[in-house]
């Protein structure tokens, strides 16, 4: 964008619930390869993908913890508009473990300074004032639930907790050790903050009931809170569903600073944004369906209105409800975001 200088402080002072930033931040989880290489019309590098939050006004750049777990996966044809030879997605109905046998057996990646390798090919091409984001390997629930399976997990719970608690301890406790290994080898001073998406919700309700959340999950994610704390970095969680039950528990237990995800038909990011406001960052809620199926001067008004309802006062960045995934028709996507600059300079007057 013309004239625009990247400064990861106006994000941060948002995170952080600082006050009002001089102009409103951008934030997404992450945008998918077709989208960054349609912007940048160069095929996706460490050094593009710098290039394609810069000029789409971001003020830091994405990069990803290199470790993950072996996973029972599926696919099917891709149909989107910038569309790749498929699209994968995680086998629900089998886990690569559904019992003692299966979790004794299985081969658990190593961890050590490698985990750091993106984060830091990304940080060589940060031009001033920007940082990078770290995302974490997935997250606790969400890497549980993709090792056994949903359903072998659901029947888990009640039928084998030993089970259970196994694998959230060692899930957990790679993820504590994965993250602090990756900030121990790289350059934190170009590190903004840590999200870790750990998709939680139903439409309707979370996964897992709240006591299993309170008794599994939440102990997991406040270590890891707590570890990205210790660096001196703001902790975001992105995560999907309808979360209400336990925001509580997130806010003031786990000891979120920002929350990003939401959709219009659990929660409009600007209902959040009344609610939560004043205890953590709001991100993004731009609903991806809305985005994908409206005309361009839909997406601007949405913008504005969003605008108006969540910026006075600081504590939001803009942007979509999930990511800038590959069906996501670009014109809207950039829509978005140019009709975000022209309104979002503060003091924040969208009429």
């Amino acid at each position: 964008m013309a004239d625009f200088k990247p400064d990861f402080n106006r994000l941060k002072k948002v995170l952080l619930r600082l006050g009002e930033p001089d102009i409103l931040p951008f934030y997404e989880l992450y945008a998918d390869k077709e989208i960054m290489e349609a912007v940048t019309g160069k095929p996706l590098t460490p050094e593009s993908l710098v290039e394609f939050y810069y000029t789409c006004g971001y003020d830091y750049a994405t990069s990803d913890l290199k470790f993950g777990y072996e996973k029972y996966e599926n696919a099917t044809s891709d149909t989107a508009e910038l569309r790749r030879d498929e699209r994968r997605f995680v086998e629900n109905n089998r886990g690569i473990i559904e019992n003692r046998e299966d979790f004794d057996k299985y081969e658990w990646p190593a961890i050590d300074a490698s985990v750091a390798n993106h984060i830091n090919q990304i940080i060589k091409y940060l031009p001033s004032g920007m940082k990078t984001i770290l995302h974490t390997c997935g997250g606790i629930l969400e890497n549980v639930m993709m090792l056994m399976g949903y359903i072998p997990f659901s029947y888990a719970l009640c039928e084998d907790e030993q089970l259970v608690w196994d694998m959230f301890e060692k899930i957990g406790s790679n993820h504590v050790k994965a993250i602090k290994t990756c900030l121990d080898n790289t350059d934190l001073s170009k590190v903004g903050a840590v999200v870790m998406g750990d998709d939680m919700g139903f439409n309707h309700s979370t996964m897992i009931s709240p006591e299993d959340m309170r008794k599994y999950v939440f102990p997991w994610q406040k270590k890891v809170a707590e570890l990205v704390h210790s660096y001196d970095l703001p902790m975001i969680l992105h995560s999907c569903g309808n979360l209400e039950a336990v925001m509580d528990d997130l806010i003031d237990y786990v000891g979120i600073d920002a929350k990003h995800s939401f959709e219009d038909k659990i929660m409009p990011v600007t209902e959040a944004k009344k609610k939560y406001g004043n205890r953590i960052a709001i991100l993004g809620g731009m609903d991806m369906n809305f985005l994908c199926t409206s005309s361009e001067e839909e997406v601007r008004q949405r913008t504005r209105k969003i605008i108006a309802e969540c910026a006075p006062g600081g504590n939001y960045a803009l942007g979509t409800g999930n990511s800038v995934a590959n069906y996501v028709p670009l014109k809207n996507y950039l829509a978005m975001l140019d009709e975000g600059r022209k309104c979002g300079v503060y003091p924040i007057n969208v009429l």
